[in-house]
C-alpha cells in the first residue's frame, strides 16, 4: 500500500513514555536495565552481564535523557527486548543539533507545497511500476539468512543491493539527471547505500527517500534466521523500483533526489544517524526526507489504510503526502498513527531539524505480528496490491524538485 505512494512523494525524565515494537518488555528501559544488571529473576534476560568492560555502547531511550552506557553484552539483549532507543556511540544527533543551532546554521523549516501539482508527468511514471520486479526484488532480499548489520550475509547483501542499483544506473537513457551510487561505509561492516540522480541545480535542497536494509531476529539477532520480508525487505523493493522507473524515464529533477538504504537500523537507527550526521556536518541542503519502513502487510479483514506517524516527522509535510493518498490512491484511506521515540530511520533526520514523513502500512494495531522472526516471509496472500498501494510516493517535493520516494505506487512529491 505505501508503495502506491512512493513514486507520487518524490520526503528520561519519563521513561514510561518508551513503547517497543514488538516488545515483552513491560517496563520503564531503565527499571528493565537496572534488572538485567541485578540478576533479578523478573528481568527479561537470563544472561550474567558484567556492569563495566571495554566497547561500552551509549544509549539514549528519551529525548533529552543523558545517554546511558552499556556492555556489548547489554546491547545484545537491548537488541533482543524490543525496546527503542538510539545509539549515540559514536553520533549523538542531539549534540549536533545543539552545535548547529549554537553556530548559527539551523534554518527551520521550509516551505511545503498546498497540494499536488505534477500529475502529468507523475502518472505515466507509476504506469509503468512492475510487481514482477518487487517480486524479484523481494525474493533476492530474503534469500539470505539474514540481514544483521553485523552478520557476514548482511554485508553480501548490501555489495549485491549495490551491484543491482549500479546496473540500474548504468542503463540510464542519457536524457535525465547524472545517475550516481555509492555506498557509506561504517565500522560495523554491512554498509549504507545511496543512490542519486542530479538535479539540474546540483547545489540544490536534496529530496531524499530512505528505507533500512538491515534485518533481526528479537530472540537470536547474532545467527537467528531474519528473512525480514515486511521489515523491511518491502520498504526496500519500492525504493528500488522507484529509482529503476526514475532512471529508465530520464527524470531530471530541478534539485537532486537521493535514495537511502540504510544498515543498523535495528541496532538503534545507526546507519541513518552517520549518514545525517554527515550531511549536516557537511552543510547539505535538505528539502525534506521520506521514510519507508514496512509498506507491505495488510491484516485481514481491515481497510486498507496508511497510518502516517504523528511523532518525530513534519506537520506541513505530513499533510501535503496524505494529500497525495487521495490524488493517486482508490480505496485507501489516510490515518493519523504513533510511533513512540526511536522507532524507524525518520527520527535521525527530524532530530536534526529536517522535516521528515513516515507513511506506515496500516496502523500499528493492525502490524504484521511476524517481524523479527523467521516468519516473516513472502507471504502473497497477505501483502497489499504491492505495485498499486506501495508505489505513489515521488512526487511534488517540497522545495525544488520532483521527487519520487515512497513505495512503488502510492506517493509523488515533485518541487517545483
Amino acid at each position: 500500500m505505501i508503495f502506491q505512494t512512493l513514486i507520487s512523494a518524490l520526503a528520561l525524565s519519563t521513561p514510561l513514555l518508551v513503547d517497543a515494537c514488538q516488545s515483552t518488555v513491560t517496563k520503564p528501559p531503565l527499571l528493565w536495565l537496572a534488572d538485567l544488571r541485578s540478576g533479578n529473576t523478573d528481568a527479561d534476560s537470563s544472561v550474567t552481564l558484567s556492569k563495566a568492560g571495554p566497547g561500552l555502547r551509549l544509549i539514549r531511550f528519551e529525548q533529552g535523557a543523558v545517554p546511558i552506557p552499556i556492555t556489548p553484552e547489554e546491547k545484545l539483549e537491548l537488541e533482543k527486548s524490543g525496546l527503542r532507543y538510539f545509539d549515540v556511540t559514536e553520533d549523538d544527533l542531539e549534540a549536533v543539533l545543539t552545535q548547529k543551532i549554537s553556530n548559527g546554521q539551523y534554518g527551520g523549516s521550509r516551505a511545503i507545497p498546498s497540494a499536488p501539482t505534477h500529475q502529468s508527468q507523475v502518472k505515466p511514471v507509476i504506469a509503468t511500476l512492475s510487481q514482477a520486479n518487487l517480486k524479484t526484488d523481494l525474493a533476492a532480499l530474503t534469500s539470505y539468512k539474514t540481514r544483521y548489520y553485523k552478520s557476514t550475509t548482511g554485508a553480501t547483501a548490501s555489495k549485491d543491493l549495490l551491484k543491482k542499483l549500479q546496473s540500474i544506473a548504468a542503463s540510464a537513457p542519457g536524457t535525465g539527471g547524472k545517475v550516481t551510487v555509492t555506498s557509506f561505509a561504517h565500522s560495523w561492516g554491512m554498509s549504507s547505500l545511496i543512490a542519486r540522480i542530479e538535479g539540474t541545480n546540483s547545489a540544490g535542497a536534496i529530496t531524499i527517500a530512505g528505507a533500512h536494509l538491515d534485518s533481526i531476529n528479537q530472540s537470536n539477532p547474532t545467527s537467528g534466521t531474519a528473512p525480514g520480508a515486511d521489515d523491511n525487505g518491502s520498504g526496500c523493493v519500492n525504493l528500488i523500483e522507484g529509482f529503476r522507473k526514475l532512471v529508465a524515464a530520464g527524470f531530471k529533477p530541478t534539485t537532486p533526489v537521493e535514495f537511502h538504504w540504510y544498515s543498523g537500523e535495528e541496532a538503534g537507527l545507526l546507519g541513518s544517524a552517520a549518514v545525517a550526521k554527515s550531511y549536516s556536518t557537511s552543510k547539505k541542503p535538505i528539502n525534506a526526507y521520506l521514510n519507508l519502513d514496512m509498506t507491505a502487510w495488510l491484516q485481514t479483514g481491515t481497510t486498507p489504510q496508511i497510518g502516517f506517524v504523528s511523532d518525530k516527522t513534519d506537520s506541513n509535510l505530513t499533510a501535503f503526502t496524505k494529500k497525495l493518498v487521495s490524488t493517486y490512491l482508490s480505496g485507501v484511506v489516510a490515518t493519523d498513527d504513533y510511533c513512540g521515540y526511536a522507532c524507524s530511520d525518520h527520527a535521525s533526520w527530524n532530530s536534526l531539524g529536517y522535516p521528515a514523513v513516515y507513511p506506515f502500512e496500516s496502523i500499528t494495531e493492525y502490524e504484521n505480528p511476524n517481524i523479527h522472526t523467521a516468519a516473516d516471509t513472502i507471504n502473497y496472500s497477505q501483502a497489499r496490491d504491492l505495485p498499486t498501494l506501495e508505489t505513489i510516493n515521488l512526487t511534488d517535493d517540497p522545495n525544488s524538485s520532483p521527487l519520487l520516494m515512497h513505495m512503488s505506487s502510492r506517493s509523488w512529491w515533485w518541487p517545483t
